[in-house]
């Protein structure tokens, strides 16, 4: 580890506000980044002020906006002491997570951070500290909510990890091809072509989190499968992490059928936003009968994602929270008029 990122942060109070000292100039010019750019994202975010002079920072504004910066200074002080890059999405995430109650090892957050073979991944949102922490505790997890909350990314990190652990043997990941009606012998090209386009976004993960040699390697090898949830029906997945994503686009039949294939000493994730529904009409929702009927069920847990976790541009998160007030006002818009319910 770099020495010129050895130095810690102390706070204090003065006239009103808090001040937090940074004995290291190298950290300093981090926690500030370039003119000045964090503290003033901090300060737009938060509803604070927040003045660099020398070797300290000096924060005012509401009692509580006061520790909800300084501990989000704090959090990102401690980032850049490991060496780690602070940009803007850093500090955004820094600014969600201030407030959460973790629970802590030696002064330090436990369970939002999962090592994979190329990076580490960190929870950057409420929702994916609590997702992560039901990804460990239960055999089968669903995860709940709208685009850009790290739904599938950190299932995919969780499973990874599990299989570098020898927790698990293989990582399956799924989706049900709806767009194409799941008629795939009519696309041109063989079955990898025929089925990339529809799993791009698995794809996706699997290279941020593993160099990609070993992502090819793995796949020829059988270690990690990416197919559509039609070639799951009549196999038992055993020893096995399985993802399946966009689970909204399924029918009861197709969920039930993917979560029997569960064998032994196995995890399961399903993932999906039921506000982004492609079913026909008048077919009802793999995920919200599952949900229905799950509910309860021993070693099954559910984690709901809402706009404050996006971790994508903050308009996302704008859009979504639009989308969802006119959706509360009109009735749940996964529910069609002519929906079984």
């Amino acid at each position: 580890m770099s020495s010129r990122y050895a130095a810690k942060a102390t706070t204090g109070t003065r006239d009103g506000g808090i001040s937090l000292s940074v004995d290291d100039n190298a950290l300093m010019s981090a926690l500030c980044g370039a003119h000045d750019a964090h503290l003033a994202r901090l300060e737009q975010k938060i509803g604070v002020t927040i003045h660099a002079r020398g070797n300290r920072l000096f924060v005012t504004g509401p009692e509580d906006a006061q520790g909800t910066a300084v501990r989000a200074l704090r959090s990102l002080c401690e980032r850049a002491r490991r060496g780690e890059a602070v940009d803007r999405s850093e500090v955004d995430a820094a600014i969600r997570l201030a407030d959460q109650p973790f629970e802590t090892s030696g002064g330090k957050p436990t369970g939002i951070a999962i090592k994979t073979p190329k990076r580490l991944v960190v929870a950057r949102s409420p929702g994916q500290v609590a997702y992560v922490k039901a990804l460990h505790e239960y055999e089968m997890t669903f995860g709940l909510g709208p685009a850009g909350t790290g739904k599938t990314y950190m299932a995919v990190a969780c499973a990874l990890n599990m299989m570098q652990t020898g927790r698990v043997e293989r990582l399956i990941l799924s989706r049900p091809a709806v767009e194409a009606g799941e008629r795939l012998g009519f696309l041109p090209g063989d079955l990898k072509e025929k089925v990339d386009p529809y799993l791009r976004p698995l794809y996706d993960a699997l290279y941020e989190m593993l160099p990609g040699n070993r992502v090819v390697k793995k796949l020829e090898g059988g270690e990690i499968e990416v197919a559509p949830l039609a070639f799951m029906r009549g196999r038992t997945l055993s020893d096995a992490f399985i993802i399946l994503d966009e689970a909204q686009n399924t029918t009861p039949m197709q969920m039930k059928m993917l979560l029997t294939r569960m064998g032994e000493n196995s995890r399961m994730v399903i993932t999906g936003d039921l506000s982004q529904v492609d079913l026909p009409r008048g077919v009802r929702s793999g995920l919200r009968d599952a949900m229905d009927i799950l509910d309860g069920v021993d070693g099954v847990g559910f984690v709901n994602f809402s706009h404050i976790d996006v971790v994508r541009h903050d308009l996302v998160s704008r859009i979504v929270q639009a989308y969802d007030a006119r959706d509360n006002a009109q009735g749940s818009p996964d529910l069609k008029p002519d929906d079984d319910i």
